[in-house]
């Protein structure tokens, strides 16, 4: 994944308070599940980012580490706060010190990883961090295209985003057109 692509004019835009995602609907089931199988042990968000998950999981008592390759999502999340640490890097081979209860791969971020090589390092890394019994979550959407190749997912005054499925080769590409300013 390229550092551009969630640079600073993403994670300028990451944290819209009117955006669902953000929402306590959204989050807070999310959270409860893996405040639960964290089990009072540590976790390990993978495309931490600016702390969407991170920072309500840290606020029930988990204690949450964290990697992501952008600088400028990463810096969004130290702003919040300094209670998280961060490791800047792929998240499919970079190594923190420690073993964790929980590893986790949430809102699709799996899909950051678009080779199969890509997402083998990764399981291979989270193996690598998590201590005996513990768990690995990814959450990703399944879309139900019914022979679609493209889907609007949002369109509005300001943004139209659509994604772009390549079933043969089980890829997805989002197209973000937003204006902004006049």
């Amino acid at each position: 994944m390229p550092e551009n692509h969630f640079g600073e004019t993403v994670a300028a835009h990451y944290d819209d308070p009117g955006d669902p995602m953000f929402a306590p609907e959204a989050i807070d089931p999310v959270v409860d599940f893996l405040a639960e199988l964290a089990g009072g042990g540590r976790a390990l968000e993978l495309g931490i980012g600016t702390g969407r998950i991170a920072l309500p999981l840290s606020q029930r008592g988990v204690r949450v580490h964290g990697i992501d390759l952008s600088e400028a999502m990463v810096a969004r999340l130290r702003a919040k706060t300094d209670e998280i640490e961060v490791v800047i890097g792929d998240f499919a081979t970079t190594r923190v010190d420690g073993t964790f209860r929980l590893a986790y791969l949430v809102y699709n971020t799996i899909q950051n990883l678009t080779t199969q090589d890509a997402q083998v390092a990764c399981f291979e890394n989270v193996a690598a961090h998590l201590e005996p019994g513990g768990c690995f979550v990814i959450e990703v959407g399944l879309p139900d295209l019914k022979g679609e190749k493209l889907r609007i997912f949002d369109f509005s005054d300001t943004h139209i985003g659509i994604d772009e499925y390549d079933v043969a080769q089980q890829g997805l590409i989002s197209h973000h057109y937003t204006k902004r300013g006049g």
